[in-house]
């Protein structure tokens, strides 16, 4: 199941929601899909969506999924590679009225560096990232802060 994840922003994500009914259009895709649309005003038309999640449902949706679909919000991605999801991430543009400027596309690479996760430029790379994380081996993510808490215990201490 692919799960679709696009935060609380008050700005709408409708690209990746298209692109999605569009790859379902297509037969590209044959999972279940299901999508968190938050504030988007496109409406799916081959997938089940819900505006908002409740802290159990969205639980509930990230387990059941195989794969994670999200914009380029730190929590979001680190919540679903914590569960060890495959994640691919889309950064919100400003351009396209999505965010108020363009730090996702840094935040996506910093965790595709790390081999964490797919990320993507555009909507029109999805196909080709859905057919590569599927044989994909990640990174397991590793949690620095207890290190980071220790430091500053430490510091602390000796101050």
């Amino acid at each position: 199941m692919i799960f679709i994840t696009l935060g609380s922003q008050k700005f709408q994500f409708n690209r990746i929601l298209i692109a999605v009914d569009e790859l379902l259009d297509k037969k590209v895709i044959s999972d279940e899909v299901f999508a968190q649309i938050g504030y988007s005003d496109y409406r799916p038309k081959n997938y089940k969506f819900k505006k908002f999640l409740n802290y159990d449902e969205f639980k509930k949706m990230e387990e059941k999924a195989d794969i994670i679909l999200t914009h380029g919000g730190t929590g979001a991605i680190i919540g679903a590679i914590k569960q060890g999801k495959k994640v691919i991430a889309v950064p919100r543009l400003a351009k396209y009225g999505e965010h108020v400027d363009n730090h996702q596309i840094q935040l996506i690479e910093q965790f595709k560096t790390q081999n964490l996760i797919y990320g993507l430029k555009n909507c029109g790379e999805l196909k080709d990232a859905l057919n590569y994380i599927k044989n994909h081996d990640f990174n397991i993510y590793k949690s620095n802060t207890n290190l980071i808490i220790d430091s500053i215990e430490k510091f602390i201490n000796e101050h």
